[in-house]
């Protein structure tokens, strides 16, 4: 299957480096007082009874929290409902970089302020990219077999399809349980709850295929290039995007919205799914032009993020299955 977008702006966010040095910059002064001190206490308090995770997405801290269990003291960087896309860290997440014994990140260019946010907090933190092994596209849907020679780039939302969930949740179940130096039981445990989340999830991707198999309506048009693993894992197809970029931070151009408007018409797609947070207006103005249906507010999707604690969607696995009703519902 193609996933196909009527235009499309380069993903990559031009000088990246140069937000790493501003970062670094921003954040030197901050990260250097106590700095030593501060490690010391954090070495002394901890002393590898119990792990001290920073995740960079919420994502990421579900399923540390859930493997982890008592053996871990979690923080997400990017707040649940927030756009990954659109962060930047500030000096309470430094002081939490610095303090961490395992650092989560998703990798694949998703974090470009990362690097630069560890080196200014001095963190010993070790980093683990969860993306090892996991199936990757580019943006037009294509498998890349090594992002580091994909000259198109590499869809950085690998988490949408649960089979890539499931590697990655296993790299953060050995990331704890490596950092468990004085506590091999604990380790044990730590493997024993990834174990058991693994078997969650796989039922998870089994329960998906089946609530999304039957659609007779199977294409659909999406805020941003978030999608497609969901996608192709399901069997769906991304006819477009309204924002023609996986950076949600990309401007929309009356030239974008024509061009998905006649794509849109053309294929006699259903309905345009934006994310709950991200403003629908854009989405508006293509149902203005083609009478598409918007689904948006709570009915929307979870792209980037987790819902906030205690709504529909506040862990991985409930985020996918509302995800995959909200689809369903609306593709019948």
């Amino acid at each position: 299957m193609v996933i196909s977008s009527p235009r499309r702006a380069n993903h990559w966010r031009p000088g990246a480096a140069g937000v790493a040095a501003a970062l670094a910059m921003l954040f030197g002064v901050l990260a250097m007082v106590d700095r030593s001190s501060g490690q010391a206490d954090a070495r002394s308090r901890h002393d590898g009874d119990t792990v001290t995770v920073v995740a960079t997405t919420s994502v990421l801290a579900d399923f540390a929290r859930i493997v982890g269990g008592d053996e871990v003291e979690v923080r997400g960087l990017i707040r649940p409902n927030v756009d990954a896309h659109d962060f930047d860290p500030s000096p309470a997440d430094l002081e939490a970089l610095a303090r961490a014994d395992v650092i989560l990140a998703n990798g694949l260019g998703l974090e470009p302020w990362l690097d630069a946010a560890v080196e200014a907090a001095g963190s010993r933190g070790r980093v683990t990219d969860t993306s090892t092994g996991v199936h990757l596209v580019d943006l037009d849907g294509d498998p890349v077999s090594d992002p580091d020679t994909t000259t198109g780039g590499v869809n950085p939302h690998i988490w949408l399809d649960p089979r890539n969930a499931r590697v990655m949740s296993a790299t953060v179940t050995e990331a704890i349980a490596a950092a468990l130096t004085t506590r091999p039981d604990g380790a044990t445990e730590v493997r024993t709850r990834g174990a058991a989340y693994d078997r969650q999830l796989a039922r998870l991707d089994s329960e998906l295929a089946r609530q999304l198999g039957g659609l007779t309506h199977r294409s659909l048009v999406t805020d941003h290039d978030a999608f497609a693993y969901f996608a192709q894992r399901y069997d769906l197809e991304v006819v477009g995007t309204v924002i023609p970029s996986f950076d949600t931070a990309a401007e929309v151009s009356a030239g974008d919205l024509a061009d998905l408007a006649d794509t849109v018409e053309r294929t006699g797609t259903r309905a345009v799914f934006t994310e709950q947070a991200l403003q629908p207006d854009d989405a508006r103005a293509l149902a203005r032009r083609t009478g598409i249906e918007v689904v948006s507010g709570h009915d929307g999707l979870l792209g980037d993020s987790l819902a906030p604690a205690g709504s529909p969607g506040d862990t991985y696995l409930t985020m996918m299955r509302h995800n995959a009703t909200a689809i369903a519902r609306n593709l019948r």
